[in-house]
C-alpha cells in the first residue's frame, strides 16, 4: 500500500503529491496577496513568514519526492505514445519549473545574508546571497517560474481529466487510491 507498482501509486507518492499540490497553489495565491500588503498591514510581515516556512518545507517534500519517484517504479501509462511522451516531458517541466520557483524564493529570502526561519522550528542557512541584484533578480525569476507553474498544472489537471472523463482511463483513480486496480 505505501510503495508504487507498476498497476497503482502507493500512499507516500499519492500523499506527496496531493499535499505538494495544495501548498503549491496556496503558495501562489498567498505569494500574489502579500505584494499587495501595505507597510502598516497587520500581515505585512506575517504572510512572508508563512510563504517562506511552506516553501521551504515544501521544498523538503520536493526533494523527498524527486527521491521517492527515482526509486519506485511508475504505475504502466495510458494513451498513445504522443500522450505517454508528453505526459513525462510534462512532469519533468512540472519538477522543474517547482525546483526553479524554490530556489529562487530561497535566493530571494537569503539575498540580505540571513538564514530562513521555518515556523520557528529551525532556520534555513543563506548559503548564497550578497550577489549583484540578488533579490531583484531572483524575484522576477520567482514571479514568472510560479506563473509558468501555475499554467502547466492547469494542463496537467485538464488532461487528468481528460483522462478519466473522455478516455475512461484510471490515470486519475491511480493518484487518489493507493494502488488502485481496474476491475475488469
Amino acid at each position: 500500500m505505501w510503495r508504487n507498482t507498476r498497476q497503482g501509486w502507493g500512499l507516500v507518492s499519492i500523499v506527496l503529491h496531493w499535499a505538494s499540490a495544495i501548498a503549491i497553489v496556496g503558495l501562489f495565491i498567498l505569494g500574489w496577496w502579500m505584494t499587495g500588503l501595505g507597510y502598516y498591514d497587520a500581515w505585512y510581515n506575517l504572510a512572508p513568514w508563512w510563504h517562506r516556512s511552506v516553501g521551504m518545507l515544501l521544498l523538503g517534500a520536493t526533494l523527498l519526492r524527486i527521491v521517492w519517484r527515482w526509486i519506485q517504479p511508475a504505475p504502466q501509462a495510458h494513451g498513445q505514445r504522443f500522450e505517454r511522451l508528453a505526459a513525462h516531458l510534462g512532469h519533468i517541466a512540472l519538477y522543474f519549473l517547482m525546483m526553479v520557483v524554490m530556489v529562487s524564493g530561497y535566493l530571494i529570502s537569503t539575498a540580505n545574508g540571513r538564514g530562513i526561519n521555518v515556523f520557528d522550528w529551525f532556520a534555513v542557512p543563506a548559503l548564497v546571497h550578497g550577489l549583484p541584484n540578488q533579490a531583484s533578480i531572483a524575484g522576477w525569476v520567482h514571479w514568472y517560474s510560479a506563473l509558468a507553474l501555475m499554467i502547466l498544472a492547469a494542463g496537467h489537471t485538464l488532461a487528468a481529466f481528460k483522462h478519466h472523463w473522455k478516455d475512461r482511463h484510471d490515470t486519475l483513480l491511480r493518484m487518489v487510491l493507493p494502488r488502485y486496480r481496474r476491475r475488469s
